[in-house]
C-alpha cells in the first residue's frame, strides 16, 4: 500500500479493509489470475470502492497485475483509479465507489449463477458500515434472507462511521432478516477465517468485522 500515493482522503476506508481482504483472498476465495475468467470461480465484489488501495495491494500481491502499477495509483492513464474500473483492473468483478450498489449487485449475481445452474461459486461482497445507511441495501438484505441465498456472503467492515449506526445494530439487522451472522475482530486473521468458513445451510452469511473507529 505504501507504493500508492496521491489523494489520500479515503485512506481509512482502505486500511480498515486490509486484513479482511488478505484473509479472504489468501485462504478462502477460489479465484486466481489463471481462473479469473472461469465460470466456476468464486466472485468478489468490492462495494466499498471509494477506498481501493488495500484491494489493489492484495490483487497485486496475488499476481492479478504487476506491482509496478501501484505507484501510478490515481494518475492520468493509470488503470488504478480512485474507484476501481472492472474494464481496467484485472480481477475486479464490478466498477464501484457509488455507495449502496454492491449488495444488490451481489444478490443479482447469485440469482444469475443460479439461473445458469451454477451452484458451486460463492459470491462475496464487501461493504462499509456507512453504506448500510443507503436504502438500496435494505431491500437486498431482506430479499436475500427471505429467499435463502446461501451462496451469498457479505463482509461488513465496521469502523463506526455509519450515521445511523449503533453498537451491535449491524448484526441485529441481518439476523432479523434471516441471515447467518458472525461478528469478529477485523484484525484477527484466525477469527476472520473461522467466520468466513462457518457453515450456514439455507441462509446467506454475513461477517461483521470490527476495526478501530475511522477517526481514531
Amino acid at each position: 500500500m505504501g507504493l500508492m500515493t496521491g489523494d489520500e482522503k479515503h485512506g481509512p476506508a482502505a486500511t480498515s479493509t486490509l486484513d479482511a481482504l488478505w484473509v479472504l483472498y489468501d485462504r478462502v476465495l477460489r479465484v486466481t489470475p489463471d481462473t479469473v475468467q472461469d465460470p466456476g470461480r468464486d466472485r468478489f465484489l468490492l462495494s466499498k470502492g471509494h477506498g481501493p488501495m488495500a484491494y489493489y495491494a492484495v490483487l497485486a500481491a496475488k499476481g492479478f497485475f504487476p506491482s509496478a502499477w501501484l505507484p501510478g495509483f490515481g494518475a492520468y492513464a493509470s488503470p488504478l483509479g480512485h474507484h476501481p474500473d472492472r474494464e481496467l483492473v484485472p480481477g475486479a468483478e464490478i466498477g464501484s465507489g457509488s455507495l449502496g450498489h454492491g449488495l444488490p449487485l451481489a444478490v443479482g449475481t447469485v440469482l444469475g449463477l443460479r439461473a445458469q445452474d451454477r451452484t458451486g461459486p460463492a459470491v462475496w461482497v464487501l461493504v462499509g458500515d456507512a453504506e448500510l445507511d443507503e436504502g438500496s441495501n435494505h431491500e437486498a438484505l431482506a430479499y436475500a434472507g427471505a429467499t435463502g441465498l446461501d451462496r451469498l456472503h457479505t463482509l461488513v467492515i465496521d469502523n463506526s462511521s455509519a450515521t445511523h449506526g449503533r453498537r451491535g445494530g449491524i448484526a441485529a439487522r441481518f439476523e432479523a432478516a434471516g441471515w447467518s451472522v458472525a461478528s469478529v475482530d477485523g484484525r484477527d486473521h484466525g477469527a476472520l477465517h473461522a467466520a468466513y468458513t462457518a457453515p450456514h445451510p439455507g441462509r446467506p452469511h454475513v461477517v461483521v468485522a470490527r476495526v478501530e473507529p475511522k477517526d481514531a
